[in-house]
């Protein structure tokens, strides 16, 4: 495991913790609303000792709308002087990742979901997308990513999490940080 600080982003009086880690391609990540900044820590420092660098926000104030949330973030990476990075979010935070995407789309290298909300407005064509689902997920039928892959088969891949509910960041942290890489192929 890697020891994390967290940091604060104070931008227009505005408090962001964050937390900036690693060195090599860069990955955001996004938490579900009602985790904390700590949901992703496994998977993050797994994704760190495989070379990635690994910025994660804390959990965003979800009564900002989301292109809001998506300056935020970009926000956050200019801060840290991350020009251009993959966008990723559990749940809520994966619809500030797509957000992210569309309105920045110069920023992102790609998108990845995880468990990813029930929400209007199609994918960016050209960004590859990477989505993950646990089987058992009670939350959000995994019907939801599935029909989001379905809707853009050329740029939009699907891994499954057997057996893993919601939170399968935090409860298969292993299986999902695989499915990551492996994507990337950041070897």
């Amino acid at each position: 495991m890697t020891t994390a600080t967290i940091s604060t982003f104070e931008p227009d009086g505005r408090a962001i913790a964050y937390i900036d880690e690693g060195a090599g391609p860069a990955l955001v990540l996004i938490p579900e609303t009602g985790q904390d900044i700590a949901s992703l820590g496994t998977l993050a420092s797994i994704l760190v000792e495989e070379d990635f660098r690994v910025l994660r926000l804390a959990p965003l104030d979800t009564a900002d709308s989301v292109d809001a949330l998506a300056q935020t973030v970009v926000d956050v990476m200019d801060a840290v002087g991350l020009d251009h990075s993959w966008i990723g979010g559990h749940g809520f935070g994966s619809t500030v990742a797509r957000a992210v995407a569309r309105g920045h789309h110069d920023r992102v290298n790609g998108v990845l979901l995880m468990a990813p909300e029930d929400v209007d407005g199609e994918l960016v064509d050209d960004i590859p997308v990477l989505v993950i689902h646990g089987t058992d997920d009670e939350v959000t039928p995994l019907s939801v990513s599935e029909r989001l892959v379905a809707s853009a088969p050329a740029i939009a891949s699907l891994k499954q999490v057997e057996g893993a509910g919601h939170l399968f960041p935090a409860t298969h942290p292993g299986e999902t940080s695989w499915f990551i890489e492996d994507y990337l192929d950041w070897d």
